[in-house]
């Protein structure tokens, strides 16, 4: 066997990354490599201190508004595009949502408790998402200008406005019965896990199980094939993203609801890490596959990288270090066995 003419250590390193069940499928590939992320963090921490019930609640209070803003990027990306705004409609959606909840909290006497301004202001922040995706979609649709170009364009149109809304200061002043959507625990479970997993579950159904899911799919495998055959790729391509900004609106409610305040700058890491989130999950860029699982678990294996970088002490700069070298690691280990047909 070839197996037995190399070293013990090439052999393993065979076995587990080439010829053995784990290595078959990116999804198998990240599953090895999340483990192998959880083990070492365990290990360079301490379990005493990683492997505690306090570490894995703050996880999952801040896990959902990355795996949220991944989710709205692979959608993207199954259509062989991408939507670098998803970040910049989660904060000015926010935004909205803030200034409407100020202003019907201080509005005329009887103008409204608690419950009507965050009714009122959820309500605005999500017709904003969907007015901005409505933009990004029809520029992308009807216009044909490259999803890249638009969604970098309206990137800094939405940020500008954002800006412009609040003159670079945060709001304040939000209800405080609003802080529960991202502060809060159900069956002591963090409500932000919850949505996400609502939002998962939602996206997993829309992908897999609806004829829209399935166009979106055709588009991105090929779209000219997609064009002769009739299909509503306009139609898909806009829907795409006006659902992109949606699943970013909802986001942004989160991301307001947990920090009590909203900002034109909230979130801007988000951008460059759900785009590596969703490299990570094995979705191709170039359209036509996505897997729902396969995002979150990448956002897990990041958040524990982060997670255990912070207990170490060290910078956000060594955090950004690891997750560039994972995205590397992952990508030629899953080039060299895909070559290899593996």
């Amino acid at each position: 066997m070839t197996g037995s003419r190399l070293p013990v250590g090439a052999a393993l390193v065979n076995r587990v990354l080439g010829g053995g069940i784990l290595g078959r499928t990116p999804f198998a590939r990240l599953v090895v490599f999340t483990v192998a992320v959880f083990v070492s963090m365990t290990l360079l921490v301490g379990s005493d201190r990683f492997l505690t019930t306090a570490n894995f609640q703050s996880i999952a209070f801040q896990l959902p508004e990355l795996a949220l803003l991944s989710f709205a990027m692979m959608l993207s990306m199954l259509t062989g595009g991408i939507d670098l705004s998803v970040v910049s409609v989660a904060n000015l959606s926010s935004i909205v949502a803030a200034m409407t909840m100020v202003h019907v909290l201080r509005g005329p006497a009887g103008a409204g408790g608690d419950a009507i301004a965050i009714a009122a202001g959820v309500g605005a922040g999500v017709c904003t998402g969907l007015a901005c995706g409505l933009v990004n979609g029809c520029a992308v649709a009807f216009v044909r200008v490259p999803s890249i170009l638009v969604t970098l364009g309206t990137l800094q149109l939405f940020t500008g406005l954002a800006l412009v809304l609040t003159g670079g200061q945060a709001i304040i002043g939000l209800p405080d019965s609003f802080q529960w959507l991202g502060n809060g625990t159900l069956l002591a479970v963090p409500v932000p896990l919850w949505l996400c997993a609502a939002g998962a579950a939602v996206m997993a159904v829309v992908i897999n199980r609806t004829a829209f899911g399935v166009e979106a799919r055709l588009v991105g495998t090929n779209p000219i094939a997609a064009w002769f055959a009739a299909l509503p790729v306009r139609s898909v391509l806009v829907r795409t993203y006006v659902t992109t900004a949606l699943v970013s609106s909802v986001t942004g409610l989160l991301m307001v609801s947990r920090a009590n305040s909203a900002k034109a700058d909230y979130g801007s890491s988000y951008l460059l890490q759900s785009i590596l989130v969703v490299v990570l999950a094995g979705v191709d860029p170039a359209g036509g596959s996505a897997r729902v699982a396969g995002v979150g678990l990448a956002v897990f294996a990041l958040e524990l990288l982060s997670s255990g970088f912070g207990m170490m002490r060290l910078t956000s700069f060594a955090t950004e270090l690891a997750w560039g070298a994972f995205l590397l690691l992952v990508m030629v280990i899953n080039s060299v066995l895909e070559r290899r047909g593996k």
